[in-house]
């Protein structure tokens, strides 16, 4: 205590300037329009500052679940569009609820692991036959076609991506309507090449690239890429056609897995066509 006050004593003077000042101070701020104005935006800007920077860390921690909100939002839409409607009665003109039948659902998923540095590249989702997924479901993204499911268990699926040797996907080059199957050569993950074309057609650059839908495992018009070049196949009559990729899968995180609801009906008829002999 004794400290206390002899602290006191000895600093009286300033301790005493000090309090007339913040009274000076309070009175010129509350009473002078400019510095009162001036003190009012400052903590006015420092407030929002404060709320920007608490709104960015809530935006960032609510992201997955707003992305997750987002993909069921696009599966409700995609099931309305025309490419995933079977119409009924193809003599009517009038698009209504009844002359068409759904045709394609759509199940979002999430990627787990993936590969894009390899001969034959898989990524694996975190959806599986607990969703209704099985073996041969064509699966994209926003952007683009990404892989046909190779296998499943109870709750995840592994994908055989565009980026494999074997993938054969029928595919469309636009407008024209020339098609063909989509490949992969093993060296650049942003670039694929679409065999079987007659090289006595003409092919203009960046002509989109979309699924065929032949096949059922895509509907018709999902987005592969663009083409990029066209090469010359020495002593082959057709093009290489170099497509760049509309989907960066170094990048790809959130997808849709295609379930074709009239696919065994589609199967089940063509397996009745009877074998050609000379195969």
């Amino acid at each position: 205590m004794r400290n206390l006050i002899a602290f006191f004593r000895r600093f009286r003077v300033f301790l005493f300037f000090l309090f007339l000042q913040i009274i000076a101070l309070s009175i010129y701020v509350q009473y002078l329009s400019f510095p009162k104005n001036q003190y009012l935006t400052t903590a006015a800007f420092t407030t929002a500052k404060v709320l920007e920077a608490e709104n960015e860390i809530t935006k960032h921690f609510a992201l997955s679940e707003n992305n997750t909100a987002l993909q069921r939002e696009n599966v409700r839409l995609r099931k309305k569009l025309p490419q995933s409607l079977y119409r009924i009665d193809r003599s009517l003109l009038k698009i209504n609820d009844t002359a068409f039948k759904q045709q394609y659902s759509y199940i979002p998923a999430t990627l787990i692991n993936s590969t894009v540095s390899r001969r034959n590249n898989y990524f694996t989702l975190d959806a599986g036959r607990q969703q209704g997924i099985h073996r041969g479901m064509g699966v994209f993204s926003d952007k683009g076609v990404v892989g046909i499911v190779h296998n499943t268990s109870e709750h995840y699926c592994v994908v055989k991506s565009v980026l494999t040797k074997d993938i054969n996907i029928d595919v469309t080059i636009e407008p024209i309507g020339l098609f063909g199957l989509l490949k992969w050569n093993g060296r650049n993950p942003r670039y694929g090449n679409i065999t079987g074309i007659s090289n006595d057609l003409h092919i203009k650059k960046w002509s989109k690239v979309i699924t065929r839908g032949g096949s059922g495992i895509f509907p018709r018009g999902l987005t592969v890429g663009r083409v990029e070049r066209i090469k010359v196949i020495e002593g082959e009559p057709v093009w290489d056609v170099v497509i760049k990729f509309s989907e960066n899968f170094r990048t790809l995180q959130r997808v849709y897995i295609v379930k074709n609801l009239m696919i065994e009906e589609q199967h089940a008829l063509e397996n009745q066509i009877p074998p050609d002999p000379e195969e």
